[in-house]
């Protein structure tokens, strides 16, 4: 009885020795920081997804390089733009990259900025036919204007449909569904940033046109939680590194001209 408990043992022992050994032989541990980042992709074409929903954009390939100059890597998590911030003060994400206006007051009271990597501008955009609306002043009350949840544009719409130039301020989830509001007559006009509308034109022609001129000049900024100085030290770092190599140029003309 005793020498079968005796080789029991033994057994066990073996089998948890061989345990150690195969874990060690499979060890992939590293000491790379990863960092998660949040974004909300569907502002392309600084955030959107693939055909394999795979979170892209040219905020993520910024990302990417930054993380490559300063050794650190990034996983990208898609959330609700209005969830960005409070996922970053909770410590749920570590950055945003979501092309967010960094001079925005209320959010640099919640967040701290990098340095500007884009500097867009607002632009009204109607149907291609629409010949009636030729800049902001066309806009009228009664009219439904849309825009994008968490942009400056719907902060613009809110701001005509207070002051009652307009009738309605809709502001609505995704770029695709706001422009198709408008393609479908549900609204009369879109503002939105030139960039992301220009991306959309190109990939649904002769559906809409930009009119006017420019409404405001914004500059995006990544977002780090209040205080963490030593993280937002890297990506000034990396941002003006890849600036200086020709990487950031080579990464613009790649999203702006797909």
């Amino acid at each position: 009885m005793k020498k079968s408990v005796i080789a029991v043992l033994l057994a066990m022992v073996l089998v948890f020795s061989l345990s150690a050994c195969g874990g060690d032989s499979e060890d992939t541990s590293s000491d790379t920081v990863v960092y998660k980042v949040g974004t909300e992709p569907t502002f392309p074409p600084f955030d959107t997804t693939d055909e394999d929903q795979n979170i892209v954009g040219l905020d993520m390939d910024i990302m990417k390089a930054i993380g490559e100059d300063q050794g650190f890597e990034v996983e990208f998590e898609n959330l609700s733009f209005d969830g960005l911030i409070p996922a970053l003060q909770a410590g749920n994400i570590d950055i945003v990259a979501a092309g967010m206006n960094k001079d925005d007051p209320e959010r640099q009271e919640q967040v701290d900025f990098s340095d500007a990597y884009y500097e867009s501008q607002l632009f009204v955009a109607v149907p291609v036919d629409n010949d009636t609306i030729n800049s902001i002043d066309d806009l009228t009350s009664d009219m439904r204007v849309a825009a994008q949840t968490g942009t400056t544009g719907a902060e613009k719409v809110k701001e005509l449909a207070d002051s009652g130039q307009i009738g309605e301020a809709v502001i609505l989830d995704g770029l695709d569904t706001v422009m198709m509001q408008l393609i479908n007559g549900d609204v009369q006009a879109v503002i939105n940033d030139k960039p992301v509308t220009e991306a959309y034109m190109a990939k649904q022609p002769d559906k809409i046109k930009m009119v006017g001129e420019a409404l405001n000049a914004e500059n995006y900024g990544f977002a780090v939680q209040k205080g963490n100085t030593e993280l937002l030290e890297k990506i000034n770092a990396g941002l003006a590194n890849i600036k200086e190599d020709g990487t950031f140029d080579e990464l613009v003309d790649k999203w702006f001209n797909m």
